[in-house]
């Protein structure tokens, strides 16, 4: 599960407002950081470097340190993270050490030192999606900074085996690594077992469901933001506001990030969170009651959120980088990384074990919005969003 906050071209935005629409909300968020300022957290190590043989090829010129930026669930989720493992695997495999750096306003940290002209340790950013290289392309040029933040992938071993329609980047920076549905998850357990989620968008507004949902701030949060262009999908551009207006007259609750949503979900305030479609993966991992995790496609539909990669243009590793970026596409690297991250897997032939789609739900249908259709209008979707509800 991922929630990749911070948009450095709505920062203002972002500030103001996780704390105006917790006021609506009448709960508490966390401060989102701007990114002007924040410095990442310490390098994480995750666990003790583990002596390994080298399989990767790695040669003399190749360095031997890589520093790897992602968002902090990747390493520290409130259920799972595949950081821990997937370090120790690298390292086994390679005559390298891997670093972790997580920032909390995540990419918007590398992006403000961009434009700043500070140099960063960064080598490769994990968790990249569309909206974010959005931003990154929004943020060159124009007195802000004009070489390339990323470079492109180019014919890296194993991208060939990516999945159609995973690929988001027209450019050829980002390489998925994995993917998951934008949902619903409910608490079946709820009212003496008689509680049932909503099946439709429309649904949702009855008064039956008021004050039953949970969802993110679309500025802050990465499914706050599918979920809101969901609503675009479903009552178009100049309807989606007036769909959320009734969304708050019902009582929607909006949290500004996807880890205090669900911590507050699993604390049973609300019957029903925005999330994901692979909820009961981690829930059945960790023998959780499942009723407490039943995924809702409304309309039979989900909203298709693939992770990307990309190798910063100024790496001081660049073979290093990209060997693992290859690595991270290897089938039982990708089995892996599914399981932990709880999503599916950017490849077809990930070795995963039987039961899993049993408990990784696909929606009969999947929505999303291409690169070239979110370039033109998210800022703008986002901004008229925050502006009616969170006082942006």
């Amino acid at each position: 599960m991922t929630d990749a906050n911070g948009r450095s071209r709505r920062r203002f935005l972002t500030a103001v407002g996780a704390a105006g629409v917790a006021g609506l909300a009448g709960c508490s968020a966390e401060s989102v950081d701007d990114g002007a300022t924040s410095e990442p957290t310490d390098a994480v190590d995750t666990d003790e470097p583990t002596a390994g043989t080298t399989t990767g090829e790695p040669t003399e010129s190749m360095a031997d340190t890589l520093v790897v930026a992602t968002y902090p669930p990747f390493v520290n989720a409130p259920s799972t993270s595949p950081g821990a493992w997937l370090k120790r695997e690298f390292e086994s495999a390679f005559d390298a050490t891997l670093v972790y750096q997580t920032p909390d306003s995540e990419l918007n940290y590398y992006i403000e030192r961009a434009v700043q002209g500070v140099d960063f340790e960064a080598d490769v950013y994990v968790g990249l999606d569309t909206g974010q290289l959005i931003d990154v392309d929004g943020q060159r040029g124009e007195g802000q900074f004009t070489d390339p933040l990323f470079a492109e992938a180019g014919a890296i071993e194993g991208l060939d085996a990516v999945r159609d329609g995973l690929q988001f980047d027209p450019q050829g920076r980002a390489v998925p690594f994995d993917t998951g549905y934008v949902s619903l998850v409910w608490n079946a357990t709820m009212d003496d077992g008689e509680f049932v989620a909503p099946e439709t968008f429309e649904d949702l507004t009855r008064p039956e469901f008021a004050g039953d949902l949970i969802a993110q701030n679309p500025a802050t949060s990465t499914t706050g933001e599918a979920f809101m262009l969901h609503t675009i999908d479903a009552f178009g551009a100049d309807g989606y506001l007036d769909y959320w207006e009734r969304l708050q007259d019902n009582g929607v609750t909006v949290l500004g990030n996807w880890s205090d949503s669900y911590s507050a979900y699993l604390n049973e305030e609300a019957p029903i969170v925005v999330s994901y479609s692979t909820d009961q993966v981690f829930a059945s991992a960790e023998g959780q009651d499942l009723d407490k995790h039943q995924i809702r496609f409304l309309n039979d539909q989900g909203y298709a959120n693939p992770e990307g990669m990309g190798r910063f243009a100024d790496s001081d590793a660049p073979r290093l980088a990209e060997a693992f970026m290859e690595f991270m596409l290897r089938p039982e690297i990708q089995a892996g990384i599914a399981q932990r991250n709880v999503a599916f897997p950017a490849i077809a032939d990930a070795p995963l074990p039987d039961d899993y789609a049993q408990y990784a739900k696909e929606p009969p249908e999947s929505v999303t919005f291409t690169y070239d259709e979110l370039e033109a209008d998210l800022g703008t979707w986002t901004d008229q969003w925050a502006r009616r509800f969170a006082g942006g």
